[in-house]
């Protein structure tokens, strides 16, 4: 049933591809955006990110009902998708358009991010630093349709990079 009270949070975790997923097989999750953040670009491309130019991060906006899934358990999931201690990018994916950060959306999402990331640190998993950064949400821009539900509509494809980046070994490891 839904409440009508939506709202958005907004993630990036190294390859866009990887981090919706997981997110959009939840309960209360409605919709799943790949695109890019953060940057001073207006509308960039996909190969302009890439590029390392624009200051964007690839990141997924996500928009949920906070009663059916609350802020909490998105950001458990989050860290349980990336390393949190790599401020170089993810994986195989280097540079600053694949590093990690929240981007919060209000007051309550940053004192929720910063709560479960002091948590992490805290919590002895990692001998490393969290790397991961909270930032303000700026300007979402979608990806290209191409890359909109790329799990979905190259499913092999998508496996095998998921697989051949090591994100999932890593994530298996450290996170079960």
């Amino acid at each position: 049933m839904e409440t009508g009270n939506l709202k958005k949070a907004t993630f990036a975790g190294g390859c866009f591809w990887c981090m919706v997923s997981p997110f959009d097989k939840q309960p209360g999750i409605h919709e799943v955006i790949s695109g890019y953040t953060g940057g001073h670009t207006e509308k960039p491309s996909y190969k302009e990110v890439c590029s390392e130019t624009t200051g964007h991060l690839e990141a997924v906006q996500i928009t949920y009902d906070p009663e059916i899934y609350p802020f909490e358990k998105i950001l458990e999931l989050y860290w349980g998708q990336i390393d949190p201690t790599d401020p170089g990018g993810q994986f195989h994916d280097r540079g600053e358009s694949y590093t990690t950060a929240i981007f919060y959306h209000d007051e309550e999402q940053k004192e929720l991010a910063e709560k479960s990331k002091n948590a992490l640190q805290q919590s002895g998993k990692f001998k490393d630093p969290i790397a991961t950064v909270i930032r303000e949400a700026s300007t979402f821009y979608p990806a290209e349709t191409h890359h909109q539900d790329y799990y979905k509509k190259n499913s092999l494809h998508y496996k095998m990079y998921r697989k051949g980046s090591g994100r999932e070994d890593f994530i298996n490891k450290h996170w079960g």
